[in-house]
């Protein structure tokens, strides 16, 4: 079902999944920011007006906010969804303070107390994109990675946990609550269930790197004579798997590239 109009690329979990594994992010993400849109809510969408809807968000944030193009990396919709919105190389515009190295999803819909229940597809959505770009970008389900809006206030930028001026976003029912407490116990189990399942970590003790050379060869074994199977670019995220004479593993399959060329970020080796 995969769809496109404009900038926008819109597709089922399955698709997504393709997608974002395939997609070359060459910034740092730290950050998944979790936010719903309120307005418009369950009741603006019919099944069918994805694209209205995103194009008449992203002209609110430019013609009314001023900003530069729509505020979100990504939407889920009531019917299980996902748009791809903003390019996810480029910061959002999502929580004053937390936007660098930051990926914002929008949740379509008002999930305030006594608004809109969240449908079954959507829940499953929610849980699923934070559970593949906690996989993707090698983050923890933990308060460090994955974060409401609500938490942040607006006019410092500086984390409150909700004290202080803040929004209610993504919502004071939204898996049971919009407090961090409410996200350890409600929200994050539920990230975690769905990657054991798929037999993914959900506290990644990789050690982690950062591309710091352009056009970096991935080969198939570790060292120069081996088969070139494609490439990495600056300021891409890797994970290794395992060290060898100076060569890094950078997927469960053997793709190796010069530790020569990687930063190791904090983490350690399984």
């Amino acid at each position: 079902m995969k769809e496109t109009q404009d900038q926008f690329i819109l597709m089922d979990r399955v698709e997504f999944e393709k997608w974002i594994q395939q997609e070359q992010i060459t910034r740092r993400i730290k950050l998944i920011q979790n936010h719903h849109t309120a307005i418009p809510s369950y009741s603006n969408f019919n099944g069918r007006n994805h694209f209205e809807r995103l194009i008449a968000m992203r002209n609110y944030h430019m013609q009314t906010n001023g900003w530069s193009d729509i505020g979100q990396n990504l939407t889920t919709f009531p019917d299980g969804t996902i748009a791809v919105c903003r390019s996810l190389n480029v910061n959002p515009a999502g929580i004053k303070g937390a936007n660098t190295g930051g990926i914002c999803i929008e949740h379509f819909g008002n999930f305030n107390l006594g608004k809109d229940k969240i449908h079954d597809e959507h829940r499953k959505s929610i849980v699923f994109l934070n559970a593949v770009l906690c996989e993707r970008f090698t983050l923890d389900v933990s308060l460090n990675s994955i974060v409401y809006h609500h938490w942040y206030d607006l006019q410092t930028g500086k984390r409150t946990n909700g004290s202080g001026l803040t929004k209610t976003c993504p919502g004071t029912n939204f898996f049971g609550g919009n407090t961090p407490e409410d996200a350890v116990h409600n929200f994050y189990p539920k990230i975690e269930a769905y990657m054991k399942s798929r037999n993914w970590k959900t506290d990644h003790k990789l050690k982690k790197g950062v591309v710091n050379a352009s056009n970096l060869h991935i080969r198939s074994g570790a060292g120069i004579t081996f088969e070139v199977l494609g490439s990495l670019q600056k300021n891409e995220q890797v994970k290794i798997y395992e060290e060898r004479n100076g060569w890094y593993r950078i997927a469960k399959d053997q793709q190796w590239v010069s530790g020569k060329y990687i930063e190791i970020e904090e983490g350690v080796l399984m």
